[in-house]
């Protein structure tokens, strides 16, 4: 007959906790001592349970489905169809291509693949409604999966300025695309820009909500997904938390509109904590981040390899990052459960929070006149800023440690003729429509002054 041990003990109260901890501080202060306030100010406490609930995130998470993405960029095509076949071969179960240019033959890169078994993403570096219209065909002619990541604002906000096309706009542009497609989804917002410039989970989660309502806004036939290119830091929970939280958000405001359509996140690890020297540690940092992703509920994984900042794509560099996602899915069993983060107190807490604050900060944003009208007054790219050189003071001072860079250095590291890459911001000034908002890591000061010694 099963016994319920946990009859056996008497429940323990949230207040009887905290006189417990009190207790064992011998007079330290609790809020100061155990309490710490996250970049997004929410007081993280050492314990947590039900009564820190307002009630159920109710986010749907299928860890069971998540893809193994490999990034592709495409300039020899026959090069890029090789490395794709290799990599599926090698266990990737979907890709992301990047297209510079109209020329790439996209039938002949569509024909090689097994577009049955493997879901595709393609970024554009430029926006044309004849070539979308091409992989549309191919998609409905091979009942494939694939995913335009079309991200006409992100364009904006990354670059300074829109697409060149020969359309009105780029929203026109869209609304064309959308009255003359119908099998791929096209929409997408890079949320990963805004974490890699320095932003907080409260600023991408409303950034990013706040982006995808421009494209409800301008577009009211959206039927299809949205993909939400994310960065996952190294806040393990936290980042488990906020992808939780745009799902949550994102049904919201989909629902306002009377939009049946899905969140399709596909998350990277973030560049701002990864560092040229010591860079293996790069490997463990972007192992925690997958996790997160996997467990946050990603629909699909791409791992930054540990060498990308200052190599070239290369096999070896490549084959770590896929096998990192291999031993996670394989050998640790994370596709086994889904929702695996509910009954979490803790999480189910902060999930709450960074909805709640990411919701307060989309609604002023759209009380001020919505998302662009910001960007391009550079509201959004100095609020980043502010956050990043919050971040940036706490790495300079070691408060914010990276192991390898500004604690535990190893002088014998040597980094100078391994460079094929810069691997710092590049400075290229040119007539833009607005101030682009830029990536840069924590530790690039402090590397380029080790650089110049050796």
């Amino acid at each position: 007959m099963a016994q319920n041990l946990f009859e056996d003990f008497n429940p323990v109260s949230a207040k009887q906790w905290k006189q417990k901890i009190q207790f064992e501080l011998k007079g330290a202060d609790y809020n100061e001592t155990v309490i710490w306030n996250s970049s997004e100010e929410i007081k993280v406490k050492p314990f947590y349970d039900k009564e820190d609930l307002k009630g159920s995130t109710n986010v749907s998470t299928q860890a069971t489905a998540f893809t193994i993405c490999q990034n592709i960029f495409v300039h020899d095509l026959d090069k890029s169809i090789e490395r794709a076949l290799d990599t599926i071969q090698r266990g990737a179960t979907s890709l992301r291509f990047t297209i510079p240019n109209e020329n790439i033959a996209i039938e002949k890169l569509l024909v090689a693949l097994p577009l049955a078994t493997t879901t595709l993403y393609f970024h554009f570096q430029f926006l044309s409604i004849d070539f979308v219209k091409k992989i549309d065909q191919i998609a409905k002619e091979k009942e494939a999966k694939i995913f335009c990541l079309l991200d006409p604002i992100g364009q904006l906000a990354q670059d300074g300025n829109w697409f060149s096309t020969p359309e009105k706009d780029n929203f026109e542009t869209l609304k064309l695309l959308f009255n003359s497609t119908q099998n791929c989804s096209l929409l997408s917002v890079n949320m990963g820009l805004y974490q890699n410039a320095g932003a907080n989970m409260v600023q991408e989660i409303a950034y990013g909500l706040a982006q995808a309502n421009e494209y409800f806004n301008h577009i009211p036939n959206c039927k299809k997904s949205v993909v939400f290119q994310v960065a996952v830091g190294s806040n393990y929970f936290f980042e488990i938390a906020k992808l939780r939280a745009i799902r949550q958000l994102f049904e919201i405001v989909s629902n306002a509109y009377e939009l049946d359509i899905d969140c399709h996140i596909l998350a990277t690890p973030t560049k701002r904590n990864k560092t040229i020297y010591d860079y293996n540690v790069n490997m463990l940092r972007t192992t925690t981040e997958c996790m997160s992703a996997i467990l946050g509920g990603a629909d699909a994984v791409a791992n930054l390899p540990y060498d990308a900042l200052y190599h070239k794509d290369n096999e070896f560099g490549d084959r770590i990052a896929r096998n990192q996602l291999l031993i996670l899915k394989n050998e640790s069993y994370f596709d086994k459960v889904n929702n695996p983060a509910d009954g979490s107190y803790y999480i189910e807490s902060i999930t709450q929070q960074l909805a709640e604050k990411g919701l307060q900060l989309f609604k002023d944003i759209e009380k001020n006149g919505g998302f662009l009208k910001q960007l391009k007054e550079g509201i959004i790219k100095r609020k980043i800023q502010e956050s990043a050189d919050k971040e940036q003071a706490l790495f300079d001072t070691g408060k914010k440690i990276l192991l390898g860079t500004n604690k535990h250095p190893n002088p014998a590291d040597r980094m100078k003729h391994d460079l094929e890459l810069f691997p710092f911001v590049k400075i290229n000034p040119r007539k833009t429509l607005i101030t682009p908002i830029i990536e840069k890591r924590l530790a690039e000061k402090i590397e380029q002054e080790r650089l110049a010694t050796e």
